[in-house]
């Protein structure tokens, strides 16, 4: 990779409570593309989210940089928006009034153009028609799919996903995994993807990054230069589920 969208470097991140220290990173390398759909895979506690909230700017590391085309990473930004598990929504505003509020905070944009892409993400969700319904109006999947589009509709250049379809039936995630492949598909936004699904990373990721347990050091990055959408029942997708496996269950042997 010639140039690099994001970098991370040599990248360690320690939380103290009084005489308690617990290190949560150490010494992660990592480096993506603009376009990159990233999944970071490994087990709990093992320094994802964290690596996540670095990249959002919410966490500061000890130790060690993190680059956005070349320049660090310092607080939130619109530039970068973030999906919970827990969807995150307002539950007091409506859901047009949801994906408008990122908006809100662009002066350039006028009431009308802020209804343009309201109504435009609307349509990319297929949620036309519920913009006056409450978040508990709505089942978990379109709850979801409104904070999709609150995160895309400001337009960042990375989009942050922290396990965003853990709380859903299987059914409803393998439909919400189908719909951000199309919604991405449309959009231009470098993604990282939290997940402790194997099947999911292997169904959404341009690149699998395989972590250790606390302290989170990357094991492996698995580069998969496939098609979408994947068939997971393709030999070779099998066969790096296989080692996926195998690197986790070295890892906390």
């Amino acid at each position: 990779m010639s140039e690099s969208f994001i970098e991370i470097t040599n990248a360690s991140k320690v939380f103290r409570d009084n005489s308690t220290e617990v290190h949560a990173l150490d010494d992660v390398n990592l480096r993506f593309s603009s376009h990159d759909f990233v999944c970071l895979v490994g087990p709990s506690g093992c320094g994802k989210s964290t690596l996540l909230n670095i990249l959002a700017g919410f966490e500061v590391l000890d130790s060690g940089n993190a680059l956005m085309e070349g320049r660090p990473l310092s607080g939130p930004s619109i530039d970068r928006t973030m999906v919970f598990q827990e969807y995150a929504l307002f539950p007091w505003m409506t859901v047009y009034q949801n994906i408008e509020y990122g908006l809100l905070h662009k002066a350039s944009l006028s009431k009308d153009d802020r209804r343009d892409i309201v109504n435009r993400y609307l349509s990319v969700i297929e949620l036309a028609g519920f913009d006056a319904k409450y978040p508990h109006q709505l089942s978990g999947g379109m709850r979801q799919r409104v904070a999709i589009a609150r995160a895309l509709a400001v337009e960042p250049r990375l989009l942050l996903m922290d396990e965003p379809f853990a709380a859903l039936d299987s059914f409803t995630r393998e439909k919400m995994q189908d719909e951000l492949l199309n919604i991405l598909s449309r959009e231009k936004a470098a993604v990282v993807f939290v997940t402790h699904s194997i099947e999911e990373a292997l169904k959404l990721a341009d690149l699998i990054v395989v972590m250790s347990p606390r302290p989170g050091r990357i094991v492996r990055e698995i580069r998969l230069d496939l098609p979408k959408p994947r068939n997971l029942g393709d030999s070779l997708l099998v066969e790096y589920g296989q080692a996926i496996r195998g690197l986790l269950h070295d890892s906390i042997a």
